[in-house]
């Protein structure tokens, strides 16, 4: 049976009569000639109206000749003004309005529509009239011919010395006359330089048809590379620059493919990042329809962030060319680290008293959960350090999730403004609620959008609800960074090059100090046979530490215009084997370019990299693999965990930390992505718990996996296990009772280049040539799947028919209490009735829908093929680091 969703309900829900009278005068204009039309159709709707304020959808159709930007002005009829907006930035002076296209969609061609919404103060009296880039919609469409741009692809290239690169030149549109076309250099190297296709000409006949632009370098490779920009133009025409830049250091065939690799992703044409104002933000993935942990393709997180480093700090390698990688660290610094503004009022932390105490739930139908001011909690022995160390009472550490668009329309501090990432979160209700059970909410809580407190009271049950910021922090991510940092400043210092990311090292330096937050209880409790919230001794210092990288660390406060300010910290209780950073926890404590600024943050690292190894040695089952990890609070409530349940230092075994749904440790990657670095810091320090380690886990990672020829090869994909590791004495016993099983296989891009890298480091740490050869089999494979944006394969995402499953389904949906009711900022619709696409109708308008939507209906499973930002730099890395070890 098809299930009506609400954006069809939306569709036929009839609008109260003023808006009907706005609609009728603004696009059911009189009837005209068969042959005119109106330049421009309106459709705008109240979405709802409380007498003092109310919000709107508006859809404007361009029928006349393309426009970019788009810009939709009227005049209201009252005091009506507008307070935010999203999908559209708005401007108003008195009555009159203008709304002008986000940057990331400013076109509207011919036949073309856009949908914007914002919600304002005043009544909700409907305007009569509308304009179009000036052209009121009433008039007819003028027959104009569409203006020709230059089509330029790729706009940026690199090349050997003294070899060449090429790209190409056409027209959008056909020309009314000749168009010349010119390239010359505009600024840089003159080793660099047009060999071919200077000069070109289109017309009517050809302007469709690329032409190739030649460009060369007359360099040996003795200097620096080469840099040049190259204009190409033409009268009439906006100008497009190309930029060129010459290859250095590629020592092998497989560092050339990361080049091409690198050029794939870093071109504007590719779709993986979005620029603001000169700072590049990485999306999750170049597709925006893709729902895992987070719930849209142009979302971003921390791990997306780590990954770029990475991506430049390895191009900074290769070419010397270190100045993409500060651009990262600057943007991540800019856009996913909470800034002053966004964090205002940590000076009112009492480390004292870090946070009340809140119980958690393994069902988010139990939510929300009350505070609890009867449970004492510890004292945070990091606050006081860290200010007196960095002059601040901020803390430098990622959000975890940014919404890159504003597809929600939350904007900055809930304003709506779209001109910035929007930091947001979902994840809120315990271990079971999976993704396709969250509701995305502002991580700045004013209560301009969701129910009458805002999102607040579908988490926290309380007596009163504070307008409030809130982030959290996702320990692996920024582990990655600081990894990469350590990696950044060994490769710059062989080059002598240290000195030019120096700033950019300080400051992973400092955001690793700020990490040791995961190192402790949530709550600051003590670390061992913590049972009973009210009995679990509060700690006084360092006894809160387990010093391994917990699922989360978090931190929030009032907003700065709060009568009362306050602000509160947590750490995380919970250690799952794939967040440890071996090699993190190496360079804070061993590299004296990241050695923490603070009087215990070196000694704090070092003893968290002596417990890290220790834990994966616990927790390696007798087949090679790693299970799951350890809480200091079971179930979230300090509970007593099942009798005879294993213990490391104190900490209950758990085989699925934290993540229930589905069980965190049944995926692979968190294998490579843990042992990965545990290989890497094996080939530098040869260190022999690390080797013991990898002497059980390689083997069985290579028995589990395939390569063939043509691009064939298997990875596994999902595990079960079995049994429970023994009680933790400081030896390995071997853990003969724990076991897993590989229940499936499959083509994870990003994980089989992981897996790679972790071969190749095991091979030139021991010189074992089965392991070199096997990543070096996955490394060819994974070329065999090369497209235009980076090596991807398809996928069956059946688990798509989860977007419309309701609450009391077999898998679950979104649970909201009976009696709970309000609005996401588009006027989506949320209470016990929702789903997850009911809250997120902007899907149904998503290019890739109908394939879901058909599968919904009782279709097959969707096929997409997916381009993930990380996966692709994991691909890229991989080729660079076998240059690296073996080149």
């Amino acid at each position: 049976m098809h299930t009506l969703r609400s954006g069809e309900r939306r569709r036929w829900r009839k609008p109260p009569p003023l808006v009907a009278a706005a609609i009728l005068a603004a696009a059911l204009l009189p009837a005209a000639p068969a042959q005119a039309a109106p330049a421009c159709e309106v459709d705008y709707r109240i979405t709802n109206d409380w007498g003092s304020g109310f919000t709107a959808d508006v859809t404007v159709t361009n029928n006349g000749s393309p426009v970019s930007p788009w810009s939709l002005g009227w005049e209201f009829p009252g005091n009506q003004q507008i307070t935010n907006s999203w999908n559209g930035t708005h401007s108003q002076s008195g009555s009159s309005v203008t709304v002008t296209a986000p940057a990331w969609s400013p076109g509207l061609g011919t036949g073309q529509s856009a949908t914007f919404g914002f919600q304002g103060t005043g009544s909700g009296a409907a305007p009569t009239a509308f304009s179009l880039n000036g052209t009121a919609c009433g008039e007819d469409a003028e027959p104009e011919p569409e203006e020709s741009e230059l089509v330029v692809s790729p706009t940026s290239v690199s090349l050997d010395p003294g070899g060449s690169a090429t790209f190409d030149v056409a027209l959008s549109a056909e020309p009314e006359d000749t168009v010349d076309v010119t390239v010359e250099r505009s600024s840089g190297s003159d080793t660099l330089s047009v060999t071919s296709g200077a000069a070109l000409s289109f017309d009517s006949g050809n302007w469709g048809e690329s032409q190739e632009v030649t460009v060369s370098s007359s360099g040996d490779g003795s200097g620096d590379p080469a840099r040049a920009e190259f204009t190409v133009s033409a009268e009439g025409h906006d100008p497009v620059t190309v930029s060129v830049r010459e290859r250095s250091g590629a020592g092998s065939a497989y560092e050339e493919e990361f080049l091409d690799q690198y050029e794939k992703i870093k071109d504007p044409a590719s779709g993986y990042f979005r620029e603001f104002d000169g700072l590049l933000v990485p999306y999750h993935s170049v597709e925006t329809l893709i729902v895992e942990a987070p719930d849209h393709g142009h979302a971003t997180t921390s791990e997306a962030y780590s990954y770029y480093l990475w991506l430049e700090a390895t191009y900074g390698r290769i070419t010397g060319d270190w100045e993409p990688f500060n651009q990262a660290w600057a943007s991540m610094e800019t856009f996913i680290i909470p800034g002053t503004a966004d964090q205002p009022t940590n000076a009112s932390y009492d480390p004292s008293s870090p946070a009340t105490y809140i119980p958690e739930s393994i069902d988010p139908s139990d939510y929300p959960m009350a505070l609890d001011q009867g449970v004492e909690v510890g004292r945070d022995p990091l606050a006081a350090e860290l200010a007196s160390t960095y002059g601040t009472d901020e803390v430098y550490g990622m959000h975890w999730l940014l919404d890159v668009d504003n597809t929600y329309g939350y904007g900055f501090c809930g304003d709506g403004t779209d001109d910035a990432p929007a930091y947001v979160n979902t994840f809120q209700r315990g271990s079971n609620e999976s993704v396709w059970e969250t509701v995305p909410h502002p991580s700045c809580e004013t209560f301009a959008h969701g129910g009458e407190n805002g999102y607040l009271d579908l988490f926290t049950d309380d007596e009163n609800y504070s307008e409030q910021w809130r982030y959290t922090n996702a320990p692996d991510a920024d582990a990655r960074a600081v990894q990469v940092a350590y990696l950044a400043h060994e490769w710059a210092s062989e080059q002598g090059n240290e000195g030019a990311i120096a700033d950019s090292v300080a400051d992973a330096s400092r955001m690793g100090d700020y990490l040791r937050y995961a190192m402790f209880d949530k709550y600051f409790k003590e670390i061992g046979d913590c049972v009973g919230a009210t009995s679990c001794s509060p700690g006084t210092g360092k006894d809160s530490a387990h010093y391994l990288m917990s699922w989360y660390y978090s931190w929030g406060g009032a907003l700065e215009s709060a009568e009362y300010p306050w602000a509160w910290r947590i750490g995380g209780s919970s250690a799952h084997q794939g967040y440890q950073n071996v090699m993190a926890a190496y360079a804070m404590s061993e590299s004296a370019a990241l050695e923490p600024e603070s009087p215990t943050g070196a000694q704090d690292w070092a003893t968290s990299l002596d417990r890290q190894l220790e834990f994966l040695q616990w927790l390696q089952s007798a087949d090679g693999g790693i299970a799951g990890g350890a809480t200091n609070s079971w179930e979230g409530t300090y509970s007593a965990p099942p009798a005879g349940t294993s213990t490391f230092y104190g900490m209950f075994y758990d085989e699925k930390p934290v993540w229930h749904d589905p069980p965190s440790n049944r995926w692979f990657g968190f294998q490579v992505w843990d042992i990965e670095r545990v290989a890497e810091y094996y080939r530098i320090t040869g260190d022999e718990r690390a080797g013991e380690i990898l002497d059980k886990w390689v083997p069985w990672a290579m028995e589990n996996s395939s390569v063939g020829p043509d691009g064939e090869f298997a990875i596994p994909a999902d595990m079960e296990w079995t049994g429970q590791p023994d009680d933790w004495t400081g030896t390995s016993t071997g853990n003969p009772g724990l076991r897993v099983e590989v229940l499936n296989h499959n083509q994870d891009v990003g994980i089989a280049a992981g897996l790679a890298k972790t071969l190749m480091h095991y091979a030139a740490a021991t010189g074992d040539t089965e392991s070199r050869e096997f990543a070096e089999g996955l490394l060819d494979a994974l070329l065999h799947h090369e497209d235009d944006l980076g090596v991807a394969v398809p996928e069956v995402r059946a688990d798509y028919q989860r977007f419309d499953a309701p609450y009391d389904s077999p898998d679950g949906g979104l649970y909201v209490p009976d009696g709970w009711t309000g609005q996401m900022p588009n006027g989506d619709v949320i209470d016990s009735d929702s789903t997850f696409l009911s809250i997120r109708s902007f899907y149904e308008d998503d290019p890739d829908w109908p394939k879901v939507e058909a599968y919904l209906d009782g279709g097959q499973a969707p096929e997409f093929t997916y381009h993930r930002f990380w996966a692709q730099v994991d691909v890229a890395t991989a080729l660079a680091t076998h240059g690296e070890l073996f080149g």
